[in-house]
């Protein structure tokens, strides 16, 4: 076990962030050390005051079939969005995503998934593989989108945003799979979620709550 700091982003519908960071317990996977840091944001928040330009809602992505989507699309509902990986120790997460995705989509969540090969190669299939293991391993339901880079120089113009325009507590490059951006109605992105952060953790579960659009 190795230590590691957690940073807890909190946002207002009205100006600024403070950062707490907590010691905490982290494990490595694939000889990299990773870092625990959850991010959540007050009842109320309807959007990031972190930062002029992070907005991810008008970014278009590609689809795990091959079809373009806009993310404007998903105006109006909250998103969590992750990096994703098939052979890596936090792949059991997907159930947990599923789980998520199950009990809020009719409030209005939406769980995007970007499979990335990005950290330790732990995503080398084509994306027909990619399909075929989420299905059969975790029936995911949720939308699964084309294989991205989401750090180094090629880095998408989407995880671009999510790491380099957004404010003190989420900025910051992605450094393993799994590493989860909520994103509010508006498409403002309000927390960060560092990889050892289960989907049913309470803190991030309580964030996803507080994003849902009004019923």
């Amino acid at each position: 076990m190795n230590r590691c700091l957690a940073r807890i982003a909190l946002s207002t519908s009205f100006g600024a962030a403070v950062g707490l960071l907590a010691a905490c317990e982290g494990k490595t996977t694939a000889g990299t050390p990773a870092t625990a840091a959850a991010a959540t944001a007050p009842a109320g928040t309807s959007a990031s005051r972190f930062a002029p330009n992070d907005t991810i809602i008008d970014h278009e992505v590609t689809t795990l079939d091959g079809k373009p989507k806009r993310l404007s699309e998903y105006r109006g509902k909250a998103l969590l969005l992750v990096n994703t990986a098939s052979e890596c120790g936090y792949t059991p997460q997907y159930a947990g995503l599923q789980a998520l995705y199950g009990k809020y989509r009719a409030r209005g969540l939406e769980v995007l998934a970007f499979p990335s090969d990005d950290f330790g190669h732990q995503e080398p299939g084509t994306a027909e593989q990619i399909r075929e293991f989420v299905d059969q391993k975790f029936s995911v339901e949720f939308p699964m989108f084309d294989k991205l880079h989401a750090t180094g120089p090629q880095v998408a113009p989407l995880y671009k945003t999510l790491t380099e325009q957004t404010g003190e507590g989420i900025r910051g490059a992605v450094k393993w799979n799994f590493t989860k951006f909520l994103v509010d109605p508006s498409g403002r992105v309000v927390a960060r979620f560092e990889p050892e952060v289960e989907p049913g953790d309470a803190e991030l579960v309580g964030a996803i709550e507080r994003m849902l659009p009004p019923a």
